[in-house]
């Protein structure tokens, strides 16, 4: 079977020593996180766009996205002037998901700023407590709107009963669940209660789900064990609102990148090829707006 064209929607790139960007997650002395585990191997000084590409280029990535990765700077639009710049003389990442703070009373323009950049497609907003019934983050949240963007959230099981509900108050914005929900453990007492947590999540037609990430509650993960989480998010949205990202290079800390394309692939394998095409790469086009210009 001749390998698809794979866009893969999540990769994070850095520069520690860039003077205007912050990665406080990478930093020396940064604590690990307790899911993702120890991640020595990849706090290097610098993961450019140069490095993706050569990692990957016999994986038949025809297009990326690119997620938020700085975290701490004093200006988040700096990120995205500089991703720019990576996609003007590489043409990777092909669509660029900036940070913005939604409940900020500045949010329009913070927002307004990134977009002045041509390969802007989304948002994401670093979580708080309560930040999805947060009337000041709806605010900056229905703006989003406007330009055209998507909001990629990883909401937590308990919290996707709240998306959904801001989904629906918002059709005009579509919003991306990240890693499949972000599932933390393994054990059918949590598959159960995440599974129907997602189905309901569904029910709002403007929702999508991108596959990825997998491996950071599932260090020593196989074929047979990302199944049942892959599959049910094809199920539960179907080919048309579901997509595949590697969250590259976290999840390099668990296996290799072929290693995750094919595991992929294989999963669903028995599907037929308008689903897997779409899976692979044209949902992810449409989703983002990667086959033509920006709004």
């Amino acid at each position: 079977m001749a390998a698809l064209p794979f866009v893969d929607t999540h990769v994070h790139f850095h520069d520690l020593t860039h003077p205007k960007l912050r990665y406080a997650w990478l930093e020396p002395g940064a604590p690990v996180d307790e899911v993702t585990g120890p991640d020595a191997a990849i706090r290097a000084q610098r993961y450019w766009a140069d490095d993706f590409v050569a990692e990957t280029r016999f994986h038949h990535v025809s297009k990326v996205v690119h997620v938020q990765a700085a975290i701490g700077s004093a200006d988040p639009v700096e990120e995205t002037r500089w991703l720019q710049d990576f996609a003007d003389r590489l043409g990777v990442p092909h669509g660029i998901v900036a940070y913005a703070d939604l409940a900020r009373p500045d949010a329009a323009d913070v927002l307004a700023r990134h977009a002045a950049y041509r390969n802007l497609r989304g948002i994401r907003d670093l979580r708080y407590d309560n930040y999805l019934t947060d009337p000041a983050w709806h605010r900056g949240y229905a703006e989003l709107a406007r330009h055209g963007l998507v909001c990629c959230d990883d909401p937590a099981v308990e919290e996707m009963a709240d998306a959904r509900r801001l989904a629906e108050r918002h059709p005009g914005v579509t919003l991306c669940v990240d890693h499949a929900g972000y599932p933390r453990r393994r054990d059918r007492a949590y598959f159960a209660q995440w599974r129907a947590a997602m189905r309901d999540l569904a029910r709002a037609p403007n929702v999508v789900v991108k596959i990825s990430g997998l491996g950071q509650a599932d260090h020593r993960w196989t074929v047979g064990s990302l199944r049942p989480w892959v599959r049910e998010c094809v199920d539960v949205f179907g080919p048309e609102r579901a997509f595949f990202g590697t969250n590259w290079p976290v999840d390099r800390l668990y296996s290799s990148y072929g290693d995750v394309v094919d595991a992929y692939a294989e999963i669903i394998s028995d599907l037929p090829e308008a689903d897997r095409h779409a899976l692979f790469h044209g949902t992810a086009e449409r989703v983002f707006r990667l086959d033509g210009e920006a709004a």
